[in-house]
C-alpha cells in the first residue's frame, strides 16, 4: 500500500520558492526560535535579544529582560572591543553598569510618580467626600462654635429634614390607613363567606 503523505523527512536547507509556504514556514520557525530563547533564559538566566525580519520586511523582536537593555549591553561591549579598552580581550563595563543603575533609578522614580498620582487622586476623592458630608458635620458641632454661614446651612438642612419627616409620616399614615382598610374588607369577606 502506498502512503498518501510524505511523512516526516529531512528537508534540504534552501530558500523556499512559493511565497505562501515561505510565510507559513517563517511564522512557525520564528515562534520556535522565540520559544527556544525563552527556555534558554529560564534555564540558564541568560540575557537574550533576537530581532528577525520577515520576508515582507516586518521586524519581530524578543528579548529578556528586554530587547533595549540587552542590545545596549551588546553595543557597549562591541564598542569597547572596537576601541580596544580591554587589555585581555575581556571588555570592562563601567558605562553599562552605570546605565543599569540609572535604568533602575528611572524605574523607581516612575513607580514613585505613579504612587504619587494615585495618592493625589485618593486625596481629591477624599476632599470631595468631605465636602459632600460637610452638612452632616454641622449636626455634630456645638451651636456656639458655628459661624453665621454655617448656621444658615444648618437652618436650611433642618428645614429640609422637617419637610422629609412630614412627608414620611404622612406616607406612613396613608399606608397604615390603607392596610387597616384592607384588613377590614378581608374580615368582612370571610364573615360573609362563612354565612353562606
Amino acid at each position: 500500500m502506498e502512503k498518501k503523505t510524505q511523512g516526516r523527512k529531512k528537508i534540504d536547507m534552501e530558500k523556499i520558492k512559493r511565497k505562501d509556504y515561505l510565510q507559513v514556514t517563517f511564522s512557525k520557525r520564528r515562534n520556535g526560535l522565540f520559544k527556544k530563547a525563552s527556555e534558554l533564559c529560564t534555564l540558564c538566566g541568560a540575557e537574550t535579544a533576537i530581532v528577525v525580519y520577515s520576508p515582507a520586511g516586518k521586524a519581530f523582536s524578543f528579548g529578556h529582560p528586554c530587547v533595549e537593555s540587552t542590545m545596549d549591553k551588546f553595543l557597549a561591549t562591541a564598542s569597547l572591543i572596537e576601541i580596544g579598552e580591554s587589555s585581555r580581550g575581556v571588555p570592562s563595563f563601567p558605562d553599562y553598569h552605570r546605565n543599569i543603575g540609572i535604568n533602575k533609578l528611572n524605574r523607581h522614580i516612575n513607580e514613585l510618580v505613579n504612587q504619587l498620582e494615585a495618592e493625589k487622586k485618593y486625596g481629591e476623592s477624599f476632599t470631595q467626600m468631605e465636602m459632600a458630608n460637610k452638612d452632616q458635620f454641622l449636626w455634630n458641632k456645638p451651636i456656639k462654635n458655628l459661624e453665621f454661614h454655617e448656621l444658615e446651612q444648618l437652618r436650611v438642612s433642618m428645614e429640609e429634614l422637617k419637610i422629609k419627616m412630614v412627608n414620611r409620616t404622612e406616607g406612613l399614615k396613608r399606608a397604615s390607613m390603607l392596610s387597616s382598610f384592607i384588613d377590614i374588607n378581608q374580615v368582612g369577606r370571610t364573615e360573609d363567606e362563612g354565612v353562606q
